[in-house]
């Protein structure tokens, strides 16, 4: 057990160090504004249709999915086909959701890609064909088609004797350009002659630091908004050139802010630390208590005579109560995120252990970063 302990907390440490490296001062470099900016007006869009896959292998959509009959119906009604209700066979045919995503300048003909999933009681898309389906915006107007042979990432067999075998989903797959843009979303990048950069990562520190840097390229053409935008005036000269002057501003380099932030996935019982994490003084003790409960029945024979006694089971109740004698750490004041891993791995915890002194040294205020529980 202490073996087990000591081996993910190695492991803890390494990650941490190895982040820690990643961001310490002398390796912090900058990145590009397109890294950390998007330009307002130039967004991408989601799409999606109802459509249906057809060519299954008798794994599609049974009797009990009525909108899977419905649209079969209504798919054959549009071809100048009247069928009977009662005479359709679904078991290779399955109902769908296609969705998509719309990038920025996007022009009619230009090919995207589709995932499709399926919403009745389908078993494997696998070997299907998604019929022509319109993809919609939010606006209901239709912006792309699909159609298209599927993609399976998994696959499922089954045996004769009932033993099965599945790796991954069957029930959704992907078309690689399985969709035709039929209409442009225009992009309207600049209003009232500036243009807005909006931050993926708000930030007061940040929007501060683009300001600067458009500012030493394009002098009092940059005013941070807020902590989530800064405006961009178009300098003279580049009234006709947008184009080039969104290139140009997204070629600018500015270090980026670090947030300390400490995130616990306790269902995966990883730990991620990164920013500028920082330690103070404390006295941390971590106690296992356990308590293990043993019920052994026994059977209890009565000596009576001429047979006036029975035999019954009697439950017997075992008890153990282990609580180690666990020394008080003392963890000086860390001022890197080395340290923090440092420290931390001297207590010898596992990774659930870890997880709830972290949770105690916040509460604390020892650990001087954000705490984010997944």
């Amino acid at each position: 057990m202490k073996r087990s302990q000591r081996r993910l907390a190695s492991v803890f440490t390494g990650l941490v160090v190895a982040l820690a490296a990643l961001l310490s001062p002398a390796a912090a470099r900058a990145e590009r504004l397109r890294d950390l900016a998007d330009v307002a007006g130039a967004r991408e869009n989601q799409l999606v249709g109802y459509g249906l896959v057809t060519g299954l292998s008798g794994t599609g959509d049974d009797a009990s999915v009525p909108f899977t009959a419905q649209s079969v119906l209504a798919m054959l009604r549009r071809l100048g086909l009247q069928v009977d209700p009662v005479q359709l066979r679904l078991r290779n045919v399955a109902a769908v959701v296609v969705t998509a995503t719309l990038p920025p300048f996007s022009k009619p003909g230009t090919k995207i890609d589709v995932t499709v999933a399926s919403i009745g009681n389908a078993r494997s898309l696998s070997g299907g064909v998604l019929v022509q389906t319109l993809l919609k915006g939010a606006d209901q107007k239709t912006y792309a088609v699909g159609q298209g042979s599927l993609t399976v990432g998994g696959f499922e067999s089954k045996g004769s004797t009932g033993s099965s075998a599945k790796q991954g989903s069957t029930t959704s797959a992907r078309i690689p350009e399985g969709a035709l843009v039929e209409r442009e979303v225009v992009a309207q990048v600049v209003e009232g002659g500036a243009l807005r950069f909006e931050l993926r990562t708000p930030g007061f520190g940040l929007s501060a630091r683009v300001t600067a840097a458009i500012n030493q390229k394009f002098p009092d053409a940059a005013t941070a908004t807020d902590g989530g935008a800064v405006r961009v005036a178009v300098p003279a000269g580049y009234e006709k050139r947008v184009v080039e002057l969104i290139a140009e501003l997204e070629e600018l380099e500015v270090s980026p802010v670090r947030r300390a932030r400490v995130v616990i996935n306790e269902r995966t019982g990883t730990i991620v630390a990164g920013g500028d994490v920082r330690l103070a003084p404390s006295a941390v003790v971590h106690g296992a208590l356990t308590i293990v409960v043993k019920e052994t029945p026994q059977a209890s024979q009565p000596n009576a005579a001429f047979g006036a006694g029975s035999t019954v089971v009697v439950p017997k109740s075992d008890v153990m109560v282990h609580e180690p004698q666990n020394p008080v750490a003392y963890l000086n004041r860390s001022p890197s995120l080395a340290d923090v891993a440092s420290a931390l791995s001297a207590l010898g915890l596992s990774t659930r252990e870890l997880t709830s002194v972290l949770q105690a040294m916040r509460a604390a205020g020892a650990l001087e970063a954000e705490l984010v529980v997944q």
